[in-house]
């Protein structure tokens, strides 16, 4: 019996080093090599590279270092970190003993008179005490509450990856935004230069319709040319203050209250450096949502292990405490009780739940997964599309350039000619209408080549772990 008693807390704590279910295993992925179209260049730093510092722009780094603290996606997602935490606590106190005590006081009492003479005292009162405490443990043998807060860890260091992932989406959402207000300011500026342009075309042609060299004909269409562009103008300047607007959002602040400080306008930003690469395998370390997969992986692996316990018996040890004590006027006493003892409990028919919720787990378990391996190939196409669209509008932009460098000079010749009368008015229009249309294809390609810089960027993970200052 003394061997018995002594190998009893011995087996408990060898049984509660069990766990059921699987040991999780980091994920792997056969990946390329390299990218296709990434050359030779490799880093090791992209996250912490402050990527839109290459546009040179202070404004759009102040903007950047005021959302990072601002912004309301962001500002959630590190407030889902506390929920994690919380949960990671929840979750492996049921694996601990319990104590629950409480206790309470009543007093109780009796007044009034007989009709009659009475001897004794006719005021009595008793006052009675009570309390008492509640024991309980749940002896985790196969490793229930163990798997569900190694669950709960892994879903943690996933909240803490998700913030990267909303600083990325912050930081494309922004940069992209304030691209596209200077873009529309860039445009704006270059169509009142065309309209200044037509506008002399105008005057121009009214000057030789005066001298007797030109129709009413070529003036209505040069004032047609003017009032084209005059319609354009308003376009662009509803898209300059949406972008602004949405900034302001970005930022946590009232739409269009950014918009002041965005008019005074600055060139449109260009990057003035490439990114540097690394090669397919780096996303994994590098890319938040990749890693917050993975940890999601991680926390539906342990679950089965907790789905897998509650196929197997449990024991729980508890014990109570009870105890009162009364104080009357005749007589004062005490009363205490108290028990302890084991409960076992074994599952034996319950139509399959319980096996159901094992595959369930399973099932969820293979579903993160595919989940996680589609985030990794959507990784890679996603700097695949990025880097062969970014180079290809390098040489779009280039071309650009070109194109309207031969049509301010077409125009120049076109207008000189028109003065000496060796072409028509159409010459000009045409003219016109080319180096306008070039300009603002120009400006065009160049937005596109600094969205695609920042899609590089972002589908590289660079950013994701630069944080606001004081946070």
């Amino acid at each position: 019996m003394k061997i018995v008693k002594a190998l009893l807390p011995l087996s408990l704590v060898l049984l509660s080093g069990c766990m059921v279910g699987p040991n999780y295993q980091a994920p792997g992925a056969e990946l390329p090599a390299k990218f296709s179209q990434g050359g030779k260049e490799t880093t090791s730093s992209a996250p912490l590279n402050p990527w839109w510092e290459a546009f040179r722009d202070k404004k759009l780094n102040s903007l950047v270092a005021q959302g990072l603290g601002q912004n309301l996606d962001v500002q959630q997602s590190i407030e889902r970190i506390m929920e994690a935490r919380a949960n990671v606590v929840a979750a492996g106190a049921g694996g601990l003993p319990s104590l629950d005590a409480g206790g309470s006081a009543t007093v109780q009492g009796q007044d009034g008179s007989y009709p009659r003479k009475t001897t004794g005292n006719d005021h009595s009162e008793t006052k009675t005490l009570t309390g008492g405490a509640d024991a309980s443990w749940l002896i985790d043998f196969f490793g229930q509450y163990r798997r569900a807060k190694e669950s709960a860890k892994a879903s943690l260091d996933a909240a803490y990856d998700n913030v990267g992932v909303a600083r990325l989406a912050y930081l494309s959402d922004l940069t992209t935004s304030y691209i596209d207000a200077r873009y529309n300011q860039e445009a704006l500026a270059l169509q009142r230069k065309s309209l200044a342009s037509r506008r002399e075309t105008l005057k121009l042609t009214e000057d030789i319709k005066a001298a007797g060299a030109a129709s009413s004909l070529d003036v209505v269409q040069a004032e047609g040319l003017v009032n084209t562009t005059l319609a354009e103008l308003p376009a662009y300047e509803t898209g300059f203050h949406q972008a602004a607007n949405h900034i302001a959002t970005l930022l946590g602040l009232p739409a269009s209250s950014v918009t002041a400080g965005l008019i005074k306008g600055s060139s449109q930003p260009s990057p003035r450096y490439n990114t540097k690469l690394g090669v397919p395998a780096d996303l994994i370390r590098n890319r938040p949502d990749i890693r917050s997969a993975e940890r999601q992986l991680a926390a539906a692996t342990a679950a089965i292990g907790v789905a897998e316990a509650q196929l197997y018996p449990s024991l729980t040890l508890s014990g109570t405490i009870d105890g009162s004590r009364i104080i009357g006027n005749a007589a004062t006493g005490g009363l205490s009780s108290w028990s302890f003892g084991p409960s076992f409990n074994v599952p034996i028919f319950n139509g399959g739940a319980l096996r159901a919720n094992v595959e369930i787990a399973r099932s969820a378990a293979q579903q993160q997964y595919l989940t996680w391996k589609q985030t990794v190939l959507n990784g890679i196409e996603e700097v695949e599309n990025a880097l062969i669209a970014l180079r290809k509008n390098y040489e779009t932009v280039a071309a650009l350039r070109k194109v309207v460098d031969s049509y301010e000079e077409a125009l120049g010749l076109a207008r000189e000619s028109y003065r000496g009368g060796a072409t028509s008015l159409l010459d000009v229009l045409d003219a016109e209408r080319s180096l306008a249309t070039s300009r603002v294809q120009l400006a065009a390609g160049i937005r596109s080549l600094a969205a695609n810089y920042v899609a590089l960027n972002v589908a590289l993970g660079g950013g994701s772990a630069i944080q606001a200052v004081g946070q």
